[in-house]
């Protein structure tokens, strides 16, 4: 079982409907979701395109995925999940955007946010007691090679390499994307999320997601509401 922080909007926001439908697979409940046709890609294409973005479900990092400190238990994690989520107030994004990163898409938001690096900052602290130390196998899977050494030694003392001045909050759409086909892929995704690039975007909770087994899907096992939002903890789905 690995367990990972992420932030996630409620299951019925316009956000997650249009990001699931993209996707094709609901993190909440885990069901494949047919999506709508697409003048510009056919199904087939987005599928293969969106095939690891699907696996994680629609989220933004805050403390990537880890198997748990051997010392501690799941019942921890979510005793700390409330408490930290009831000391940390809520804040909106006025909108999002369509950006590349790298050879991949994503959601990001259209201008900085302190507040939101100041929570991740704070969710890498607070939790990092709860992951257990990578293998080296896990380390390899990073591919140090191509890292900064700054970034090598986040990974080696915090489990990622992008925290802290290296973290960027993204809500990733697609898998890498071949230069001929960014172009394309660019406009396919700034028409299919048209109807909420322009809406605000509450950071109102922090979500747990777990996966069951290596390469299983994640899911969303939780929400925790922030301070100044809902009184208290809701189970995923429950709105």
């Amino acid at each position: 079982m690995r367990y990972a922080l992420y932030f996630t909007p409620t299951s019925s926001d316009a956000l997650t409907k249009v990001a699931s439908n993209w996707l094709g697979r609901n993190a909440f409940s885990n069901e494949r979701i047919r999506r709508p046709l697409n003048p510009l890609m056919d199904d087939e294409q987005i599928q293969a395109l969106t095939h690891d973005a699907r696996r994680y479900g629609f989220h933004a990092t805050l403390k990537a995925p880890f198997r748990l400190n051997e010392n501690k238990q799941e019942d921890d994690l979510i005793e700390d999940l409330i408490k930290f989520s009831s000391q940390n107030a809520a804040f909106t994004l006025p909108r999002l955007k369509i950006q590349q990163i790298g050879p991949f898409f994503a959601l990001v938001p259209a201008q900085k946010n302190d507040e939101l690096n100041d929570l991740a900052d704070e969710v890498v602290r607070f939790f990092d007691p709860y992951r257990a130390e990578l293998s080296e196998a896990d380390l390899l899977k990073r591919k140090p090679e191509t890292l900064t050494a700054k970034q090598r030694d986040y990974l080696s003392q915090w489990g990622y390499p992008y925290v802290f001045d290296e973290f960027r909050f993204h809500m990733t759409l697609t898998g890498p994307v071949s230069e001929e086909k960014q172009e394309k892929i660019r406009r396919c995704l700034e028409d299919f999320f048209a109807p909420v690039l322009n809406e605000s975007v509450e950071v109102a909770n922090l979500a747990l997601f777990t996966e069951e087994e290596s390469g299983a899907p994640f899911e969303v096992h939780s929400l925790y509401p922030l301070a100044k939002t809902y009184k208290s903890h809701k189970r995923a789905g429950q709105q």
